[in-house]
Protein backbone atom coordinates (compact mmCIF):
# COMPACT_ATOMS: atom_id res chain seq x y z
CA UNK A 1 0.00 0.00 0.00
CA UNK A 2 1.18 3.19 -0.97
CA UNK A 3 2.61 5.55 1.74
CA UNK A 4 0.91 8.30 -0.13
CA UNK A 5 -2.72 8.22 -1.35
CA UNK A 6 -4.21 9.33 -4.85
CA UNK A 7 -5.51 12.77 -3.09
CA UNK A 8 -5.27 14.75 -0.19
CA UNK A 9 -8.37 16.73 0.44
CA UNK A 10 -6.92 19.36 2.33
CA UNK A 11 -4.73 20.59 0.16
CA UNK A 12 -7.64 20.36 -2.68
CA UNK A 13 -9.96 22.06 -0.24
CA UNK A 14 -6.72 25.14 0.39
CA UNK A 15 -6.16 25.73 -3.31
CA UNK A 16 -9.20 25.32 -4.95
CA UNK A 17 -11.03 27.81 -6.97
CA UNK A 18 -14.21 28.93 -6.78
CA UNK A 19 -16.74 25.90 -6.81
CA UNK A 20 -18.81 27.87 -9.45
CA UNK A 21 -16.31 27.65 -12.13
CA UNK A 22 -15.68 24.03 -11.58
CA UNK A 23 -13.02 23.93 -8.94
CA UNK A 24 -12.90 21.29 -5.90
CA UNK A 25 -15.89 22.56 -2.95
CA UNK A 26 -14.57 23.18 -0.18
CA UNK A 27 -17.02 21.41 2.04
CA UNK A 28 -16.88 17.47 1.80
CA UNK A 29 -19.42 15.31 2.64
CA UNK A 30 -19.21 12.88 5.52
CA UNK A 31 -21.52 10.52 3.78
CA UNK A 32 -19.73 10.62 0.78
CA UNK A 33 -15.99 9.36 2.67
CA UNK A 34 -17.99 6.79 4.46
CA UNK A 35 -18.96 5.52 1.02
CA UNK A 36 -15.00 4.97 0.43
CA UNK A 37 -14.21 3.55 3.73
CA UNK A 38 -16.91 0.78 3.43
CA UNK A 39 -16.27 -0.03 0.09
CA UNK A 40 -12.30 -0.28 0.79
CA UNK A 41 -13.08 -2.24 4.22
CA UNK A 42 -11.50 -5.87 4.12
CA UNK A 43 -13.49 -9.44 4.67
CA UNK A 44 -11.01 -12.04 5.48
CA UNK A 45 -10.61 -14.84 8.15
CA UNK A 46 -8.04 -12.76 10.48
CA UNK A 47 -6.37 -16.28 11.64
CA UNK A 48 -4.24 -15.93 8.18
CA UNK A 49 -3.34 -11.80 8.24
CA UNK A 50 -0.96 -10.24 10.71
CA UNK A 51 -2.72 -6.43 11.19
CA UNK A 52 -0.35 -4.04 12.43
CA UNK A 53 -0.75 -0.34 13.08
CA UNK A 54 1.36 2.73 12.24
CA UNK A 55 1.64 6.38 12.25
CA UNK A 56 0.96 7.43 8.36
CA UNK A 57 1.03 10.39 6.38
CA UNK A 58 -0.06 13.75 8.35
CA UNK A 59 0.28 11.70 11.86
CA UNK A 60 -2.91 9.63 10.81
CA UNK A 61 -3.40 6.10 12.27
CA UNK A 62 -2.52 3.51 9.09
CA UNK A 63 -3.28 -0.26 9.33
CA UNK A 64 -1.56 -2.22 7.80
CA UNK A 65 -2.17 -6.13 6.61
CA UNK A 66 0.01 -8.70 5.19
CA UNK A 67 0.06 -12.76 5.14
CA UNK A 68 1.35 -14.41 7.92
CA UNK A 69 2.71 -17.02 5.36
CA UNK A 70 4.80 -15.16 2.94
CA UNK A 71 4.56 -15.94 -0.71
CA UNK A 72 7.11 -18.15 -1.91
CA UNK A 73 9.87 -16.70 -4.14
CA UNK A 74 8.79 -16.48 -7.64
CA UNK A 75 10.01 -18.85 -10.14
CA UNK A 76 12.42 -17.61 -13.14
CA UNK A 77 11.23 -20.20 -15.88
CA UNK A 78 8.77 -22.47 -16.99
CA UNK A 79 4.58 -22.21 -15.92
CA UNK A 80 3.73 -22.42 -12.78
CA UNK A 81 0.31 -22.06 -10.44
CA UNK A 82 -0.02 -21.49 -6.56
CA UNK A 83 -0.82 -23.90 -3.96
CA UNK A 84 -0.04 -25.49 -1.09
CA UNK A 85 2.13 -28.43 -0.42
CA UNK A 86 2.42 -30.58 2.85
CA UNK A 87 0.50 -27.10 3.95
CA UNK A 88 2.63 -25.17 2.91
CA UNK A 89 2.54 -22.31 0.16
CA UNK A 90 4.19 -23.33 -2.96
CA UNK A 91 4.93 -23.05 -6.66
CA UNK A 92 3.60 -25.86 -8.52
CA UNK A 93 4.71 -26.62 -11.62
CA UNK A 94 2.59 -26.75 -14.99
CA UNK A 95 2.33 -27.90 -18.57
CA UNK A 96 2.51 -24.66 -20.84
CA UNK A 97 -1.67 -23.83 -22.41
Amino acid sequence: MSQNPPLSFDALAKTAPNPASGGYPYALKGADLDKNFVYATEDFTADHFEVTTTTGLGGHQQRKVALKAPLPELPTTGTHVLGVVNGALAWIETEEC
